[in-house]
C-alpha cells in the first residue's frame, strides 16, 4: 500500500489549513536539504544525507615552494577554465619544535575540465632566484599592506556593478594589523590593496576567511573565524562595498551540537542561490587513548604531540550546513566525509578540509549527467606534500526525501508558483516509484491532478517531468496557492522546480 508523502513549503511547520500563508517560489530550483518546507512526515520518509564519491587526484603539491601544509584552497569556474588558488607552506618537526622551511605563499592552478589541474609558470614571485613557478603572491608583494598569503580566499566579484579592473577580489589575513585586508584584480594575478587598513578587525581569522556577492540580498557577505566562549566557531557581517562591514554576529545552527568548526567553506548554491551550502572542518581531540594510538603513523603522531599533544590527538573530518537567512544553518552532525579506512594519510589534524568552492563537472560515465565536484586535503602533514582529492556528488545530490519500498509520508503548507511544468530530480529503484498529487490550500486533491490521475514517476533524472494522465501542463494552477503530495517507494527526492518551458 502506497503511503503519501506531502511537502509543505513555506518556514516552520504551520498547521493545515487555508488561513496558512502560501509561498512564492516562483520558478526557482528548490532542494531538499532540510525542514524548512517540510509541515509533516510519517511512515517511513526521512531527510536523508549522501556522502560524495571518492575520486581522482587534482592536484598535488610536492614542489620546493609548497609543501605538506598547502591547506586552504579555493576553487571556481571562470568561463572555460576551472581555477584554484591555495595557500602554500610546508611543516618540519623536530625533537624542538616545528620548523619552516619557507615563508608561506599563495599559488594557482587550473584546469580545462576540473578533474586534473596544472600548475602554470607566470613568472610572478621570485622564489631562491627564479620565478618559473605558479606562485601568485608572497609576504613581500604588496608593498602597502602586510598580507599573509597561507590565508586567503579569492573569488570573482558578481556584482553588476563591479568595474572590470576589479573582477577578482581577494579576503586576506593580515600580518600587522589585527583583521582581514581586501584586494582586487583585474586577472586574478596582479592584485593591490582596496584600502591600507584593515576591513574587518571583530574576530580570530586564524583560518580560511571569505567573503562574496550575494545576488539575493544585493550586498557582500564575509564569514570568518571567531572564537565563542573558547570554542572554534563562525562570525558573519555584510556590506555593500567590501570595505566597509557591519559588526559581526555569530552563526547559529539549531538543534546541533556544540562543536569546534576550524573552517565555514559557505557559498551560494549556483543552481539555488537562495541557499547557502558549506562544508565546515570538524576539529576534535581524541585524546591520548590507545585508540588514538592505533591510528596511522603512531610514530609521526608521537613525535608531533612532543611538539603539542594536541599536533597528534586531534582529529578532522568534514560536515555539511546549509542555510536560507544566512545566519540561521541546518549542520548535519554526522560527517559529510569521513577520514575512511586506515591508511598512511588519513585521520590527521588537517585532512577532510574542503576547499571552497563547488563546481560542476563531466561524468566519467558516458551518457550520465553532469555532477558536482568537490577538492579535499588528503595527507595533511605527513609527507613532503598534500593530495587534493576530488570527490563527485550528483547534481543537487547532497540531502533527499527518502522512503523505503513500504512508504512514507510528508505534507506541507500552500505555496505559489509561476511556469507550466513540475520537474523532479529524483531517483529510484527498479521496483519503486513516485507519485505527485497537487492539492488545494485546505489539502482537497485539485482536479485532474489527484494521486488516481498521476502517471508513475521511476528511474533517475536531474530535471524529470511530472505528468498526470499524459498531461504535463499545470499553468492553470500558476499563481494560485496550492500544495504537492509526493507519494514514494524505495525513492529519493533531491529536489523539485516549476519551469517555464
Amino acid at each position: 500500500m502506497l503511503i503519501a508523502i506531502m511537502l509543505v513549503l513555506g518556514t516552520g511547520t504551520a498547521a493545515m489549513g487555508a488561513s496558512a500563508e502560501a509561498v512564492d517560489v516562483g520558478t526557482r530550483l528548490e532542494l531538499m536539504v532540510d525542514e524548512h518546507f517540510i509541515d509533516r512526515m510519517s511512515g517511513g520518509a526521512r531527510l536523508q544525507l549522501h556522502r560524495p564519491v571518492r575520486r581522482n587526484v587534482a592536484l598535488e603539491t610536492g614542489e620546493p615552494w609548497e609543501g605538506n601544509a598547502s591547506f586552504y584552497r579555493t576553487v571556481f569556474q571562470d568561463g572555460n577554465v576551472y581555477r584554484m588558488y591555495y595557500g602554500a607552506w610546508h611543516y618540519e618537526t623536530t625533537e624542538t619544535g616545528m620548523t619552516y622551511p619557507h615563508r608561506p605563499f599563495l599559488c594557482y592552478a587550473e584546469s580545462s575540465d576540473g578533474i586534473r589541474f596544472r600548475k602554470p609558470k607566470l613568472g610572478l614571485v621570485e622564489f631562491r632566484g627564479s620565478t618559473d613557478n605558479n606562485i601568485v603572491l608572497s609576504e613581500t608583494t604588496l608593498s602597502s599592506v602586510e598580507a599573509d598569503p597561507g590565508h586567503a580566499a579569492v573569488f570573482i566579484d558578481d556584482n553588476p556593478d563591479c568595474p572590470e579592473d576589479a573582477r577578482y577580489k581577494m579576503i586576506i589575513r593580515s600580518r600587522g594589523e589585527k583583521g582581514l585586508l581586501a584586494l582586487k584584480s583585474p586577472d586574478g594575478f596582479r592584485f593591490t590593496p582596496m584600502s591600507d587598513r584593515v576591513v574587518i578587525s571583530q574576530g580570530a581569522f586564524d583560518s580560511q576567511n571569505l567573503a562574496f556577492w550575494d545576488p539575493v540580498r544585493r550586498e557582500y557577505r564575509a564569514y570568518f573565524r571567531g572564537f565563542r566562549e573558547k570554542i572554534r566557531d563562525i562570525l558573519t557581517a555584510t556590506s555593500p562595498d567590501l570595505l566597509n562591514w557591519t559588526d559581526p554576529v555569530w552563526c547559529e545552527y539549531p538543534g546541533a551540537p556544540t562543536e569546534h568548526l576550524y573552517t565555514n567553506q559557505l557559498r551560494p548554491y549556483f543552481r539555488a542561490p537562495h541557499i547557502l551550502v558549506g562544508f565546515p572542518m570538524r576539529y576534535k581531540d581524541r585524546g591520548p587513548t590507545e585508540a588514538t594510538w592505533r591510528l596511522p603513523d603512531p610514530e609521526a603522531r608521537e613525535h608531533r604531540s612532543a611538539v603539542s599533544q594536541r599536533y597528534g590527538t586531534v582529529v578532522s573530518d568534514a560536515l555539511l550546513m546549509t542555510g536560507r537567512d544566512r545566519l540561521h544553518f541546518k549542520r548535519w552532525g554526522e560527517a559529510f566525509i569521513r577520514p575512511g579506512p586506515a591508511r598512511t594519510e588519513s585521520w590527521v589534524y588537517g585532512d577532510n578540509c574542503i576547499a571552497w568552492g563547488i563546481v560542476q563537472t563531466r561524468s566519467g560515465r558516458a551518457g550520465s549527467p553532469d555532477e558536482l565536484s568537490i577538492y579535499v586535503v588528503e595527507g595533511y602533514w605527513t609527507g613532503r606534500g598534500i593530495k587534493v582529492r576530488r570527490y563527485s556528488l550528483r547534481m543537487d545530490g547532497f540531502v533527499s526525501v527518502q522512503a523505503p519500498l513500504a512508504g512514507g509520508e510528508v505534507v506541507t503548507r500552500p505555496l505559489r508558483f509561476e511556469g507550466n511544468r513540475l520537474r523532479l530530480n529524483y531517483s529510484t529503484s527498479g521496483s519503486g516509484g513516485i507519485w505527485v498529487e497537487l492539492q488545494d490550500a485546505d489539502g482537497n486533491p485539485l482536479e485532474g491532478f489527484s494521486q488516481a490521475d498521476a502517471d508513475e514517476v521511476f528511474g533517475d533524472q536531474i530535471e524529470g517531468v511530472v505528468t498526470w494522465k499524459g498531461n504535463r501542463d499545470v499553468r492553470s494552477l500558476s499563481g494560485k496557492p496550492v500544495r504537492i503530495r509526493f507519494v514514494l517507494k524505495d525513492a529519493d527526492l533531491y529536489a523539485f522546480r516549476f519551469a517555464a518551458d
